[in-house]
């Protein structure tokens, strides 16, 4: 690269950048959002990479002894070669509480601390409880009042808006009761809410006979060789430092996974979105110039000049607006940080890492896709004959370059195949990155042919125009003239359409597949939820005319590695309030050494019924259960369904939801034999279980608002370049309102094929999805949602174009068509 730009150019570079401001303006503005955004994306990367959390419940522990987080699995490569793989488990890992006794004869040991947690719900907020004993972990002191002593009282802390004497009502998965504050902490932390309850009250309240969720070792001594002693009673290890912050804030791990793989999937599809957008905007631009470049060949300029003259004015606009956009993109980062936050996914007090290594990352994809760009754009104007570039300039060639449309049609095939693939896969952590990835592909393709499309396009709507008279007429010459320039436009369009209905009704087609699932698969009249404790059901099963009751339960479990969403359900009489859709096998046999497996995590597995499964529970409790049945809602009901009795010890919320089968009982006895427990219908409950997918509009929603500002630039270049065009109409009579029309139209043109070509495109890219996901060819797309992204492109396109028409018109036509080109 540096070969072929000189000093020499560079100057030639640096005064017709001077003197061609607007020219280059609309490339510095996608260069500039496309370095935001991959510094952006590459700041999320970076966090989930080397991101720590800093403890606040364990931030007077020196040592915190817990289980191991993590399931493990090792994988033989090769007779000599193994390597040990690790995922993290989805709830907390307990130990056992005679462990206590072991680490305080460790020499160097003065105290040893343990505590349990449990959530606690007062009024639907949701508190994490524990014992008063474990105060000394953060340490906690007394503000008001004194610590609890007996198992009705309770200590909380300041920020709970209760004061001393109160009396509060908690609801745990041992039940509800009212509780009397004895006492107000002094500390108040900022990303948890704290209920402190007598030692044996909180054992009792989080079911866990015989165990505890961590214990504290003061002072900060070596206890690995008693945790290796411990090995038979389970994996326990010993963190120090912030790897007690990834204790106490297990969420902040799975976020730190979901920024991996974010991030580099956003950072990913970003770069590809620009380095389109980009090109497209350095082929405008050239296309603009190819009269100027015409004349430096034929005044003897050499192919190596002009390419160097090219590549030094994109390089000096990419290193601008890339040092610009990465500063940016810092501010940028912190936006998305603040928003996932907000989003619940990812926890207050996960450090965003700031280093100089996405910014020099996105300073780095700026000037190589400029460079790229200004090449590509350039080289059929660089290698054709003086004579040609010439002829050209004056009348565009009407053939597009042989090259071109072999890459095209690469391209639609790579296409082909992509969607070929999409298609097979049925699981969201494969389906989501190739999603998208197809969608570019078709999309590049898309730009590939675009003068021969738009070419197709300007002859079959060339009838419709001509009914629009003078504006008409003039709309369909222009257009006839200058495919290349309609294509230019239609682009970035067609990829704002495609990639915003993909991002769009990926969600919505999942969503509405689980949801559709869970209303036809529920046959109790009643849900009960949520977090009910099991007294309720139990209370509930005694009603008069109640034919059965399920608790259920939601979790993952891992089968290996993999990570599969999963149920537990109380097995008597389930049938009546559930449908999973059984195709083998039967639910009559669900017990705690059973599991039932939708057909899809069964076709993943290669299993089928009265095979065994080996799987972790949550929080790393191994099991073998066989398959009793194969079912075919696994969207609406999770992968797995297991035996409520085996899951419940095993999850850090055992508060779930009930089906309740009673078609006599009516919501009102329902809500006085559960007092506080929300009763819901099969429908409400259905739209309560639709799934979040907040957290992907926002992240893609950077991409859509990336590719709507390449639409405005785009046309706004093509519009404010046609002033001597337009003053020309002007002089030989044409009005200002009817030269306002032919550009109208020319947009809407572009806009109808680009919402066209988009929506074939999504079309294809959400099918393709859609079967492997759902097992049906048809997307879920409401009809007013699409039409709102048709309306704001089209919108947005003649905005784009009026604004930039209106400044143009406003000058004296002769002094326009004086204006140096």
């Amino acid at each position: 690269m540096g070969a072929l730009i000189s000093m020499e150019m560079v100057s030639v570079a640096l005064r017709t950048l001077r003197h061609r401001k607007a020219a280059f303006a609309g490339a510095f503005v996608a260069l500039f959002c496309a370095a935001a955004l991959v510094c952006a994306c590459g700041m999320l990367l970076d966090t989930g990479l080397r991101g720590s959390v800093a403890p606040e419940r364990y931030a007077g522990a020196p040592v915190i002894v817990t289980g191991d987080q993590f399931v493990h699995q090792t994988v033989r490569k090769s007779e000599e070669k193994t390597k040990t793989k690790a995922k993290q488990l989805s709830e907390q890992a307990w130990v056992p509480a005679s462990l206590a006794d072991r680490l305080r004869r460790v020499p160097g040991v003065s105290r040893v601390v343990t505590e349990v947690t449990f959530p606690a719900y007062v009024a639907g907020r949701r508190f994490q409880g524990h014992g008063w004993e474990s105060a000394a972990l953060t340490p906690y002191t007394l503000r008001t009042g004194r610590a609890p002593k007996a198992e009705g009282e309770v200590v909380v802390e300041a920020a709970s808006g209760f004061s001393t004497g109160a009396r509060v009502p908690v609801r745990t998965a041992a039940g509800s009761r009212t509780y009397l504050v004895t006492g107000v902490t002094t500390q108040d932390l900022p990303s948890q809410d704290t209920l402190f309850f007598a030692t044996a009250e909180a054992r009792r309240m989080a079911g866990r006979a015989g165990q505890v969720g961590a214990i504290g070792v003061f002072p900060g001594v070596d206890v690995s060789e008693t945790l290796k002693d411990a090995a038979a009673d389970g994996r326990v290890l010993a963190y120090t430092g912030d790897e007690r912050g990834a204790v106490e804030f297990l969420g902040a791990e799975k976020a730190r996974v979901k920024l991996i793989s974010l991030g580099g999937a956003l950072g990913g599809t970003s770069l590809l979105v620009a380095i389109l957008v980009v090109v497209g905007t350095f082929a405008l631009s050239i296309q603009q110039r190819q009269r100027e470049i015409a004349l430096l060949r034929a005044v003897a300029a050499t192919p190596r000049q002009v390419r160097g003259m090219l590549g030094g004015e994109a390089l000096l606009v990419g290193v601008v607006a890339g040092s610009l956009g990465s500063a940016a993109g810092v501010g940028l980062g912190f936006w998305l940080r603040s928003r996932f936050v907000a989003l619940g996914a990812m926890p207050e007090n996960l450090r965003l890492v700031v280093s100089p290594f996405p910014m020099l990352a996105a300073l780095g994809a700026a000037v190589l896709a400029a460079w790229a760009a200004a090449y590509l754009s350039a080289r059929r104007a660089v290698r054709i004959r003086p004579v040609e570039a010439l002829g050209e300039a004056e009348l565009p060639a009407a053939r597009v370059p042989a090259g071109r449309m072999v890459a095209g049609l690469l391209c639609a095939a790579g296409g082909v195949v992509l969607a070929l693939v999409l298609s097979a896969l049925s699981t969201e952590a494969a389906s989501s990155p190739l999603t998208l990835l197809t969608a570019l592909v078709w999309t590049v393709a898309v730009s590939l042919l675009g003068p021969v499309i738009a070419r197709t396009a300007t002859v079959l709507l060339g009838v419709p125009l001509r009914a629009a008279r003078t504006a008409g007429y003039l709309a369909g010459a222009g257009l006839r003239a200058t495919s290349k320039r309609l294509a230019s436009v239609v682009t970035p369009l067609s990829l704002m359409v495609a990639m915003t209905c993909t991002i769009l009704f990926v969600q919505t087609t999942m969503g509405h597949a689980a949801q559709e699932q869970a209303t036809a698969g529920t046959r109790a009249e009643h849900v009960l939820g949520p977090h009910v404790p099991s007294g309720t059901a139990a209370a509930v099963r005694g009603l008069p005319g109640v034919e059965a009751v399920t608790e259920v339960l939601r979790t993952s479990v891992r089968v290996g590695l993999d990570k599969y969403g999963a149920q537990a359900a109380t097995a008597d009489g389930l049938g009546r309030t559930m449908d999973l859709g059984v195709v083998a096998g039967s639910l009559d046999g669900l017990d705690d050494g059973s599991v039932a497996v939708s057909r899809t995590a069964a076709e993943r597995l290669g299993v089928s019924a009265g095979a065994k499964i080996r799987l972790t529970l949550g929080d790393g409790t191994p099991a073998e259960l066989r398959v009793v049945a194969i079912y075919s809602r696994g969207l609406g009901f999770g992968d797995l369904t297991l035996s409520h009795a085996l899951v419940a010890g095993h999850v850090d919320d055992p508060l779930g939801t009930v089906l309740v089968a009673a078609p006599a009982v009516t919501r009102a006895d329902l809500e006085r034999a559960a007092p506080g427990v929300g009763v819901l219908d099969r429908a409400q409950a259905a739209e309560a279980g639709a799934a979040d997918a907040e957290v992907n509009y926002v992240a893609m929603g950077l991409i859509i608002a990336f590719t709507a500002i390449a639409v405005v630039n785009t046309i706004a270049m093509s519009t404010s370049s046609r002033s001597r065009e337009l003053a020309l109409l002007r002089l030989v009579g044409t009005t200002r309102r009817q030269v306002l029309r032919m550009l109208s139209l020319e947009t809407l043109v572009a806009v109808v094929i680009a919402v066209t070509l988009g929506t074939g495109i999504a079309l294809i890219t959400l099918a393709a999805f859609s079967t492997g996901m759902t097992g049906s060819v048809v997307p879920h797309i409401p009809p007013l949602t699409y039409l709102a992204v048709i309306a704001a492109a089209a919108a947005l396109a003649l905005l784009a174009t009026a604004l930039p028409a209106r400044l143009v018109l406003s000058r004296r036509p002769v002094e326009m068509i004086g204006a140096r080109d």
